[in-house]
Parts: structure tokens; sequence; C-alpha cells
């Protein structure tokens, strides 16, 4: 049962990290569909400095520094996001999908060079980093704590306070509501926009980091992040682009993926007989499922993948 709330929490935190950036971009009215790729990418930066840091630096110093570069990376490559929206009116779906293509295929790329050049024959996409992992990991009496679990209340409590509670927020969510209104009023449409993506990079790429150290000590960059992406898509959706109700419907969709690794340890599942891919399908299947009937009753804010002109009234 302890494995089982350890890797709910773990998952729980990634999709919530993610579908926060999620939340923001859309808020400021970009639709944000490469929230794959931008996890990817983030994953990349905070391996290597994991991989590449000095034998004996402090655990601390590990966890600042690879969160950091994760960050950076991320809001990095969200920028390819922010230009093709904001400044050059590209239809912002195309600019996802594109997004999560080119990131999966430049960080595989990127690695097996690097790989290569270290060792001509070592042709691999994996990095490893299982001493930078391990400085992440607190045992507290069987249960495997990750800090990344207290990042992701942290960016929790943050994210409503900043929505809800500051005037930042509330010019976030006047332009994605109606921006020509927001502009009315002295407010920056395009720099608003840019924010919200840019926050959406950093914890998009903070969500990537995460997803990979959650329960291995080296990861195949051709792999992804095996749709994560997406999965949190369908939980910030589900939770109508609120915080609090995001965070439930992570809790929700970690708990139906963490079965997927935790499945044999119960008599009643390992009975059935089922092969582990069932239990690695049950996220997905049940986002389709809450969508389905949830999707009718979703408000999304209304000037969302509407590029802004300023011309326009």
């Amino acid at each position: 049962m302890l494995l089982l709330l350890q890797y709910t929490l773990i998952f729980a935190s990634v999709l919530l990290l993610v579908a926060l950036g999620g939340c923001f971009s859309e808020h400021s009215g970009v639709i944000n569909i490469g929230l794959e790729g931008i996890m990817v990418m983030g994953a990349l930066g905070g391996a290597l400095m994991m991989k590449f840091l000095p034998a004996g630096t402090s655990a601390f110093v590990v966890v600042l520094l690879t969160v950091l570069a994760s960050i950076l990376l991320g809001m990095i490559y969200s920028l390819l996001l922010a230009v093709a929206a904001v400044n050059f009116k590209a239809d912002q779906t195309l600019v996802g999908t594109a997004m999560n293509l080119l990131g999966t295929a430049a960080a595989t790329v990127f690695v097996k060079a690097m790989n290569t050049a270290a060792d001509p024959d070592n042709v691999s996409s994996t990095i490893q980093y299982l001493d930078g992992r391990k400085a992440f990991l607190v045992n507290i009496g069987g249960f495997e704590f990750n800090w990344c679990m207290l990042l992701a209340v942290i960016a929790l409590v943050i994210a409503y306070v900043v929505l809800y509670k500051t005037r930042f927020g509330l010019r976030l969510c006047a332009c994605g509501e109606h921006p020509q209104a927001a502009d009315s009023v002295g407010i920056n449409v395009y720099r608003m926009r840019y924010a919200g993506v840019l926050i959406s990079g950093v914890l998009g790429g903070l969500g990537g980091i995460v997803y990979i150290i959650a329960g291995v000590s080296e990861w195949k960059f051709e792999n992804g992040v095996a749709g994560f992406g997406f999965l949190a898509l369908a939980v910030m959706i589900f939770g109508q682009w609120k915080p609090t109700r995001i965070a439930l419907a992570a809790l929700l969709f970690g708990f139906f993926r963490a079965l997927g690794n935790v499945y044999s340890g119960f008599d009643l599942l390992s009975n059935l007989n089922l092969p582990s891919s069932v239990y690695n399908m049950l996220p997905y299947v049940i986002s389709l499922v809450v969508l389905a009937f949830t999707s009718q009753k979703s408000r999304a804010p209304k000037a969302e993948g509407i590029p802004y002109d300023k011309g326009q009234r």
C-alpha cells in the first residue's frame, strides 16, 4: 500500500506541475499542445546536470541545480511557441504538435551524439543519473519521499495565489477571456501571453525531470515521456483550468498510472492474470472516458487559441 501511495504521489506531482503550466498558458490565451516536448527538454536539462555534477556534491546543490537546469531549458524551448503564436500569429495547435515531435527527436539526436563522442561504440540515447536521483529521495519509515512532491505542492499554492490574488494573475486571465477589453485599459496583451507561455515552460520543464526520476536511474530519450504531456492536458481540462481542481484530477489520474507499477503486489489484481500493458493503459483510457462525459461542461478561456490583433475590436 505504501508503494502505491508513493507512486500515486510522484505521478500526480508530474501531472500537477505540467497541467498547471498548461493552465497558465491557456489563461493567457495560448493553447500549449507542446507540453510533451517541453517536458522532454526539461528532462534533458536536468539529466545532463545530474550526470556531469562532480561526485561528492551535496544533495541540496544537486537538487537545486537540477531543478534550475530543467526549468531553464523548458522555458527556453517554450519560447518557440511564444514567438510563433504571439509574434507570427501561427496556428497554436500545429506549432505545439511540431514542438512535441521536435523535442523528442532533438533530445535523442543530442544524447546519441554525446554518447558517441565519449565512446564511439555507444550509440544509445540513454543518460545515467543514479547518484543525482538519490539526492531527491528521503526514506521515511519505508516510504520513499521525493522532494519533487513538495515542489508540486508549493507550485500549487503559488499558482492559486498568483492567478486569483494578484494583479498579474487577474490581468493574465483577462487576456485569455477578452484581450481587446484588457488592451483598452492599458494591459499589454502580447507581454502577458509571453509570460503565460514562459511560465508553462518553467512548470513543464520541471515536470519533465520529475517524470524521469520517478522510478528509474537512467532514461532512454527516444521514449519521450510516454504521453504524459497529453495526459496533463486532460487533467487540466477535467480540472476546469482551476488549480485546486487540477490537483484533485492529478491525484485521480496518478492513482491509475501508479497501478501499472504496483499491481503485482495486490492479490486481487495479480490473480486476474492481465498483462501489464493493460494497467499501463488505464490512465489514458480513463482520460478518454472522463473527457467524453465532462468536456461538454468544460468552460475554457474564451479567447484561447485566437491570435490577438491589436487593431481588431
